[in-house]
């Protein structure tokens, strides 16, 4: 699948167009679609376009990290992507299916998750940590599930990943941790599997500054975006044992100890109505 530029039409716009009819109709891209975006600012433009051909709402915000040699000109540690509605699922015990874009990327992400418990509206003001644990209803343990028609989405770099949605497929949310503001980061654990074989072991130390810092990012990021932030938006905070391929037919543990378990399953993907 391809979209060259015609003339005079909008960059971003082209790309995002590209880009979500990709994902829509599941058919993997051999290459990203067009100029490679100057900069994040400019590919939050990709992802704000991208956002608006969706035919479902924003439900969340994933969180992913950037190695300091990937950073641009602007310094950001991490980047956001959308997590739309349909594409959320609520984990209550049976095995969960999602789908993979044959010939794209796919990948499971052990995920510390926030629920906002007020409305944030857009700010140019930097948040910190603390500030941002003032907006948190709730703590979940969760798995994000990445994907994207671009198979060598990471390769090619942050400015892909955020121009497409965050490289983000999809979070199946599991429980609570109760009383999570108690709980010490070192005492939440987890480890992903995929067929019975351990992929990786890790928790919310693991996360640069840990949970909260990443959602001080997404309020930051957003804010800076001019995206309004309803209460009970999900904020993901970052791939707690690493990103871990995964192919249809495949099936995943993410294990977080006294949190549970999340058990999911691969399946190819087809167009969406």
């Amino acid at each position: 699948m391809s979209n060259p530029l015609r003339g005079g039409e909008n960059p971003a716009e082209s790309i995002a167009a590209t880009l979500i009819t990709a994902r829509l109709s599941a058919q993997a891209l051999a290459a990203f679609p067009g100029p490679l975006p100057a900069d994040l600012e400019a590919a939050y433009v990709c992802q704000d376009a991208a956002i608006r051909r969706w035919p479902r709402p924003v439900a969340g915000w994933k969180v992913g990290y950037i190695a300091p040699e990937r950073r641009d000109h602007g310094g950001d540690p991490r980047l956001v992507g959308p997590i739309f509605a349909d594409r959320v699922q609520l984990f209550q015990g049976e095995e969960l299916e999602f789908a993979v874009i044959a010939g794209g990327f796919a990948a499971v992400e052990a995920e510390y998750v926030f629920r906002l418990g007020v409305d944030v509206v857009p700010q140019s003001r930097e948040w910190t940590p603390e500030q941002a644990a003032a907006t948190v209803a709730a703590l979940h343990v969760g798995v994000e599930l990445a994907g994207s028609p671009l198979a060598q989405i990471n390769e090619i770099g942050p400015l892909a990943v955020v121009a497409d949605c965050g490289n983000n497929a999809g979070l199946l949310l599991g429980p609570a941790i109760a009383n999570w503001h108690e709980v010490a980061m070192e005492g939440l654990a987890c480890s992903t599997w995929i067929d019975g074989r351990l992929q990786g072991r890790g928790g919310a130390a693991s996360l640069a500054g840990g949970p909260l810092a990443a959602l001080a990012f997404a309020l930051s990021r957003n804010g800076r975006c001019g995206r309004f932030l309803a209460a009970g938006t999900l904020i993901t905070t970052g791939a707690a044992t690493g990103i871990h391929d995964i192919r249809s037919g495949q099936h995943s543990v993410v294990d977080f100890g006294a949190q549970g378990r999340i058990r999911c399953r691969a399946v190819v993907a087809g167009a969406v109505s």
